[in-house]
Order: structure tokens, then sequence, then C-alpha cells
């Protein structure tokens, strides 16, 4: 089929791996190996087939960050070590906070569709795997909101080491019984959102946004440049033409004064707070602010305080030369709000559409993790991710500890790597003379997961437990086996030194494509292509 193609212009290695992501069938290996195309055409096929973005402009070059060289790729990632690995007997309990978010999958997948292995930093493993749904076993009582399923099972990379599944399943709310929806909208109109990537796109996300509301629902527009201003005070979802024609008007233009932006969005969301509706400002930016306060740690502290009002913040993130990523995090993260990437409108679709009752609905606030191994049955540990969501063991109880927001019928993944007792993999020595305190046997547990959260704009949390067993689960369902293959993906791309040379993209796709199952939106389908065209892009 792919032969019989002529595009002007086009080689057919270009046709090939223009196909990919469009037709779940159509592999980059076999594309490459069709045509004859090599390693090298490969890339140069797919730099034609998904351009990168044009050479900055003169008010995206002026911002602090970007380097003067045109086109140059300034973006700014959170740079944290991938966890390494703990001796049970010293540290035996691991504590993080959970993650819903999903911007480092689609911001790893426009680089590869770039023809450009994404940097190491811009991947967080977590994101990778929790990018997908999962059908896990949901709660039956609202009163306690998640489920823990817990899987043990051979590690495809290391024969000699186990890996822990956690998959946690939040209380679902039908898209018909959600509380109306009081969305803020704040919008960057500095100069650096000017591109079809960036302003365009997020003016075509909140047009089709609109027509996904209610008409109970309200919406109202912020947007900032050189100052801020309310361009739309809330109306309602029966009257979304005056926002839609809000939208349309936007340019982009000017400086970036971001807090002043923030600042009115949240006066705006104050004064028309909705105790009975789900109250939220949706920030869109590539992500810098370059007038007034810019100190993160401000801005942080900011928002913290704000999310005492019961608003909750989500950011989007837009664009790729001058991204600035990490900042988007840490607010995201300080807002009780999730950080999600678009890079396509089918993106958008995704984010503000298909899953605009998970997203905006929140079930648990503060939503923390721990778990403890037993010395007596795993050696070592490590936990895979969640590097930026890491918090202490004290933490764990402390109310006042800020942690992730879980949205309705979210499910959240987290995976573990053992090493058991006795096993070669061992990569210290036990202690000569032993340990001052004798570890409680429990020989059939391999440790214990406790859950902590609280409801909304609740003060104070509420916990459950669930046992680790030591026994390898008999059979391992398609959803499982799928996370464990991105969660391999997100580490090749890490580059992490923990795989050693026993996995591979070729396996790693293997292993993703025979665990695809349901896909009714072809988002699996797209992951094996997005490993296949990294196996071929090669470094």
């Amino acid at each position: 089929m792919i032969r019989s193609m002529r595009w002007p212009g086009l080689s057919a290695s270009a046709v090939a791996l223009l196909l990919v992501g469009c037709d779940g069938a159509t592999s980059v290996n076999h594309a490459v190996s069709t045509t004859g195309g090599t390693a090298p055409q490969a890339k140069a096929a797919v730099a034609m087939a998904y351009p990168a973005p044009p050479p900055a402009t003169s008010a995206q070059r002026s911002r602090a960050f970007v380097s003067p060289e045109a086109g140059a790729d300034a973006s700014i990632f959170p740079t944290e070590k991938p966890n390494g690995w703990q001796i049970t007997a010293e540290q035996p309990v691991s504590t993080f906070s959970a993650d819903v978010d999903t911007a480092s999958y689609a911001v790893a997948r426009r680089y590869l569709r770039q023809g450009r292995i994404p940097p190491a930093d811009a991947v967080r493993v977590e994101e990778m795997v929790n990018y997908f749904p999962y059908a896990y076993a949901g709660p039956e009582d609202r009163a306690q909101p998640f489920k823990a399923g817990i899987t043990v099972l051979r590690t495809p990379w290391n024969a000699d080491t186990k890996l822990v599944h956690v998959g946690l399943k939040a209380w679902d709310v039908a898209r018909e019984q959600r509380p109306r929806a009081n969305v803020t909208f704040l919008v960057d109109v500095s100069g650096s959102m000017e591109g079809s990537d960036r302003l365009d796109l997020i003016k075509q996300a909140l047009i089709r946004f609109a027509d996904k509301l209610r008409p109970d629902d309200t919406v109202s527009l912020v947007t900032y440049a050189g100052e801020a201003g309310v361009r739309l005070e809330p109306v309602p979802g029966s009257a979304t033409g005056k926002f839609i024609a809000a939208v349309e008007r936007l340019k982009a233009e000017g400086s970036t004064a971001g807090f002043d932006g923030l600042t009115t969005a949240y006066r705006l969301a104050e004064r028309h707070f909705d105790a009975k509706a789900i109250n939220r400002i949706v920030l869109a930016t590539d992500g810098d602010f370059n007038v007034g306060e810019a100190n993160p740690r401000r801005l942080e502290e900011m928002i913290a305080a704000k999310r005492k009002t019961g608003i909750y913040l989500t950011i989007l993130g837009v664009g790729q030369d001058n991204l600035n990523d990490a900042l988007a995090q840490r607010l995201a993260q300080a807002g009780n709000g999730q950080a999600a990437y678009l890079d396509s409108a089918l993106e958008a679709e995704k984010v503000l559409g298909e899953q605009f009752a998970s997203t905006m609905v929140p079930v648990a606030d503060d939503v923390k993790v721990q778990v403890e191994f037993n010395p007596a049955q795993v050696a070592e540990y490590r936990l895979i991710g969640y590097e930026t969501r890491m918090l202490a063991r004290t933490e764990f109880k402390d109310d006042k500890v800020d942690a992730g927001e879980v949205g309705a019928g979210h499910s959240v993944t987290a995976l573990y790597e053992v090493v058991p007792v006795g096993s070669p993999a061992r990569h210290a020595d036990a202690l000569r003379y032993g340990t001052a305190g004798k570890p409680a046997a429990k020989g059939h547990e391999l440790g214990f997961l406790k859950l902590r959260w609280k409801a909304p704009r609740a003060t104070t949390s509420k916990e459950a437990g669930w046992a680790i067993p030591a026994a390898s689960a008999a059979s391992v369902s398609d959803d499982i086996r799928f996370a464990v293959a991105i969660a391999g993906f997100g580490q090749l791309l890490r580059r992490e030194p923990a795989l050693g040379n026993g996995w591979s993209y070729t396996q790693a796709a293997d292993l993703a494509d025979g665990a695809r199952g349901r896909d009714a939106n072809g988002w699996r389908a797209e992951a094996v292509q997005l490993i296949r065209l990294a196996k071929t892009l090669g470094r």
C-alpha cells in the first residue's frame, strides 16, 4: 500500500512516516524496511513529516531564558536524578504524592514526531504511564473514594527482580451527574505565544471546550501580556457565543506579566465563587513570566495560599522552543491542580473534552502514598518515577503538607522494582553484624501500602491500607502489562542505568503491542508506534 503512494516532494520513507500515529497498523520499522530507508533517512523523513517549530520571533528571543540563536530550543524541564536503590533494612519506607499529570508524555511525543529523542529531563516516567486510562476496579462507596489493586509480577528487564504494580482507582462521577463548573480561563497572550502551536491552538481548544459546557456552567476569560485584564466576566453555558467571540479576538503581543495575570484571575474567581460548583482556573501558557514577580518560590507561595479558597488550578502548556515545563509543574502542584501539555488539536480534545469530568471534578485532595517493605522478603527496592513528587516519611501524616489532587474516575499507577532476599541482583552486601532490630517475619507479605487523602476542601485526612502479597500473580492483565511496557519505554528515554542491558525499544514495543487490549481511541496503538520510532531514531 505504501509503495503505491505518490506524493510530490516526499520520498517513500517520508510518506510511510507521515502515517505514524494515523494508522495504528503501520510501524516505523516496517515503513523503513519496506521502503528501503535507513535510520538517517528516517530522521529526515520524520523531520519533514513533523517540522520543528519556526525560528523564534524577536519577542521570543527577548525573553530572559531564550538562547539568542534563532530556533534554539531553550525549554526548561525539572532536573531530578532517577530514584536509586534503597536498602530495605535501612530505609524500609517510601513516601510520595499521587500524580495524575500527563504533560511529559505529550512533550516526548512531540519530540519524537519531529525526529528527535527528547531530553532525559523532559521525561517523567509516572506521567508517561498515567497518560493512559486503565480499567482498574473502582470503589463501591464514595465515602471510601479509592480502591487499590496490587499485583506482583516478574520484571521483564531483570529476571532476578520483581515488580510491584499498584493501581489506584478513584470514585467516578457520571458526566451528567457532575456539579456545575465555574471555570476561569487565564490565557497568556504575550508575543512568545504567537504561532499555530501556541495561541492558535489554545483558541481552537477553548472554542471546542465551549461546546462541552452545560447551560448551568459558567465561564470567564482573563488574559495577560504586558498587563493583565478581564476580557469577559462570567457568562452561563447557555451564552457561550460571547465567550467564543472574546476568544476569537485574542492576539499575541507584548511581554509576559504572568503574576498579574494570576492575581487578576484569582480575584475574578473569588468574586464569583460558587460553593456548589467546581471552581477552577485554567492557565494556558508556554510557561515563563518576565514582567513583575517572576520568582518561582514567590509564585508558588501565592498559589498555595489561594488554594485554601477552594479554587483549583490547571495548567495547559504549549509551544516547545521556549517551554518552561519546570515552572508549570511547580505551579500546578502548588495549586492542587494538574499539568497537561497540548501538542495538537487531538490532545486538546482529549484534555478539555473526553477527560473533562475527571479533570474538573476533584474527589480527593492531598493524596499521599506510603509503602513499607518487609526486610524479611525484600532486600532492596526502587520507585520507578515520581522523582518530583517524593515526600519525607514524616510528611505522610502531616495534614499541612500539600500533595496531589485526584479527579473523578482517575487511575493512578505506581511501580516498584524489588530485589528479593537471596537474589543475585542485590546491589549491596548484607551487614556483617545485622541490624539493631529484628524485622517482623510476616512471610506472606512483601510490604504494606497506605493511602492518605482529604475530601475536597477538608482540613483533616483519612487513611486506608492494603497488604502487598509475596506471591507473584498467576496471570497479569493487559492493563498491567501495558503500564510496565510504558514504564520501560520511559526509562529508556531517560537513559536510566537501572535497566542495564536487559531491555530495549524492541522489547518495550513488543510488550506494549501485545497488551493493547481494547483501544477505542487508538492511544495505545500510537504509543507502540512511538516506541518503534524511538528505536529507529536511535541515539
